[in-house]
């Protein structure tokens, strides 16, 4: 593996086409496993002038948020200087110079940002809901299991068992085994196939860690935010959805009660909002019991009124109260907080809630009365794509001849709808 990694480092220098594998956004150890192992399975595979590349989907300023992530890196002494990070390849001018092909792991579906590359994308291999439409040009294999490391190894162990060495084994084993909790049933993620994959490297690679120690060291690691700021604890592990709102979800690993305790919070999580452009920042916290039982709580956070209140009731509702919420006090003015009463919700299966949510915002923007807003002479936000961050505290925003037949344009083509 580290040969293969260094020959990647070498090889970005070059004007070489790339066949480049990526993960998500929030680049948990799922995500960086299956880029790693499935980059240098194709490198063992694909004849091809096109060169794989793992590509962690985070700056490598961020990897030390990821704990758990460095934690398994040392565990099988692959250095973390040897990893390719989003912002040393610039995949944009790759794909308009025609070098670039792409494959999706741990996700399908790029976000708004991303969107430009999206004819590169030559294949998808993920665990989660299926958004991507189908395409002639793009093999997708999504199936709802624990890991997406699981889709993964069943990979291989299908079509070139050889490639497996007991580093990448290691890799595919840890993260299958901390996604699915060490495989306990009560924590609601583990499946058959998760099951049968594990047990399956177990016996091709018998040197492999006892399973329960690896998901100690691993959990430790990831549950420990000693140190870290209020924003580096909400970057640890956050995902964005976009639409004429920006929000995102941050899996904090400390009990909310802790958390909403921090000093300046409130200052802190506006400064964050308004760094990263979010209009709507969702907190779900987790620990386990003794049994490894998941405990959830969740809070929503906006300084706009109109839209915190919408989304909570949303969640509070949705689909005959799937997360069974129940609220909980707070001392802070532009946040609501929850326990969840059906721990089994994970962030995997609230997103799809959080995008019916945009949606509906999209098709009926705030349904709240301006008078409901925050005590201020300044109405709230419109909600529109040509406005970004907070209330207008300097006046309406300055809208350039392009954005204004932009927006009419748009406009015309809904009226023909």
């Amino acid at each position: 593996m580290e040969e293969f990694l260094s020959s990647c480092r070498r090889a970005v220098q070059t004007k070489a086409r790339f066949h480049v594998v990526l993960g998500n956004e929030a680049c948990d150890v799922d995500s960086m496993v299956c880029s790693l192992v499935y980059a240098y399975f194709l490198s063992k595979t694909v004849r091809s002038e096109t060169l794989a590349v793992p590509l962690l989907n985070i700056r490598q300023s961020e990897l030390v948020l990821r704990s758990d992530n460095v934690a398994l890196l040392r565990l099988i002494r692959l250095p973390p200087d040897l990893l390719l990070f989003r912002d040393q390849l610039d995949l944009l001018a790759l794909h308009r110079a025609g070098r670039l092909r792409l494959t999706l792991v741990d996700h399908n579906l790029l976000p708004s940002s991303d969107h430009s590359l999206e004819e590169a994308v030559v294949e998808v291999i993920d665990h989660h809901l299926l958004e991507r439409e189908p395409s002639p040009t793009c093999s997708v294999t999504v199936e709802t299991v624990g890991s997406c490391a699981t889709l993964v190894t069943e990979r291989i162990l299908q079509e070139a068992p050889q490639v497996l060495d007991q580093q990448a084994a290691q890799l595919l084993y840890a993260a299958v085994v901390l996604d699915c909790v060490n495989m306990a049933p009560l924590a609601g993620k583990v499946t058959p196939k998760d099951s049968r994959l594990a047990a399956a490297l177990e016996r091709r690679f018998p040197a492999l860690p006892p399973r329960g120690a690896l998901f100690q060291t691993l959990n430790q690691a990831k549950f420990d935010v000693s140190g870290l700021s209020t924003e580096q604890m909400l970057l640890k592990d956050r995902k964005s959805v976009s639409g004429s709102l920006n929000l995102a979800v941050s899996v904090l690993y400390v009990a909310l009660e802790v958390f909403l305790q921090r000093p300046g919070l409130e200052d802190d999580l506006s400064d964050f909002c308004v760094k990263f452009g979010v209009d709507l920042l969702l907190l779900m916290t987790v620990s386990f019991t003794e049994s490894q039982e998941p405990i959830r709580e969740l809070a929503v956070y906006s300084p706009n009124t109109a839209c915190r209140e919408e989304a909570s009731q949303y969640l509070e509702e949705a689909q005959n109260q799937t997360l069974r919420l129940c609220p909980i006090s707070s001392l802070h003015p532009h946040l609501t907080a929850y326990r969840q009463g059906n721990s089994l919700v994970s962030r995997k299966k609230l997103l799809p809630l959080l995008k019916d949510f945009l949606k509906d915002w999209d098709e009926h923007g705030c349904l709240r009365d301006a008078a409901d807003e925050d005590e201020s002479a300044v109405p709230p936000t419109p909600v529109n794509s040509l406005v970004d961050g907070c209330p207008l505290d300097d006046g309406p925003p300055h809208l350039s001849a392009a954005d204004l037949q932009d927006k009419v344009s748009k406009m015309a083509d809904r009226r023909r709808e």
